[in-house]
């Protein structure tokens, strides 16, 4: 366990560092990024590692899976965020056990998350997640022409009006790429997104930009990024369940 903790801390730290040299290229203050550490189809002694190196801020895909991390872990300083595809079905874990979730991908969503808050009082964070790249195999809200991004306006504005929704910023996962060049331009427009939307919608908080993965996270955060999700370069390959 303790071999585990080391790595994870040290792994931490790398991409730290990687963070700050990064906001140092582009002028930005380093206290503006966070850390999310990605632990979908983790072990749950590696979820209390990555907790014992430090990591406050983990992200999850899968919210069954997640439940008995969340149990297990309860009372620690932790904030969970869920950042995979959110089934409407299961909803009622998103809004029962999780800070935030990155990925409000639909009006039906945002709709059924909003009948389940306004039974409980609650409010939860969300972020919008975006399609920019025009990938049918990705999840978000189509925005990568002027023609779709009229109609995401439009959903944005139908969002915008249930009040147990907290609008916090934007979400994308841009094309795989193994050179982190060739996503820049996916960054970009999500930024150029980003400011639309405050001037369209100044009452919100646009303020999150939740991008970058292990793969180019030190890209998305000179293009903006203030939540970075770090899987494989934290806590290493997922463990996968055989049948």
């Amino acid at each position: 366990m303790e071999d585990r903790v080391e790595l994870i801390r040290a792994n931490m730290a790398k991409a730290q560092a990687q963070i700050e040299a990064a906001c140092s290229r582009v002028n930005r203050p380093v206290n503006g990024v966070r850390l999310v550490v990605v632990t979908k189809s983790q072990p749950i002694e590696t979820v209390r590692a990555a907790v014992r190196a430090g990591a406050t801020l983990l992200g999850e895909n899968y919210p069954e899976e997640s439940l008995a991390k969340i149990e297990d872990l309860r009372g620690e300083a932790v904030e969970w965020h869920m950042i995979g595809h959110l089934q409407s079905r299961k909803a009622k874990i998103v809004t029962d056990h999780f800070a935030m979730l990155q990925s409000l991908d639909s009006l039906s969503l945002a709709e059924k998350l909003e009948r389940r808050l306004a039974e409980t009082g609650k409010k939860l964070p969300v972020l919008l997640e975006v399609n920019v790249s025009g990938e049918e195999s990705k999840f978000g809200l189509p925005c990568w022409d002027a023609d779709n991004q009229a109609v995401f306006f439009l959903t944005v504005e139908d969002i915008l009006r249930l009040p147990h929704l907290e609008m916090r910023g934007l979400m994308t996962m841009p094309p795989l790429d193994e050179d982190p060049e060739h996503v820049r331009p996916f960054f970009r427009r999500v930024k150029q997104l980003q400011m639309k939307l405050q001037d369209r919608y100044p009452q919100c908080r646009w303020d999150e930009l939740s991008m970058g993965t292990s793969m180019d996270y030190a890209v998305a955060v000179e293009e903006g990024a203030t939540l970075v999700r770090l899987g494989t370069a934290i806590v290493g390959p997922r463990i996968y369940k055989t049948p």
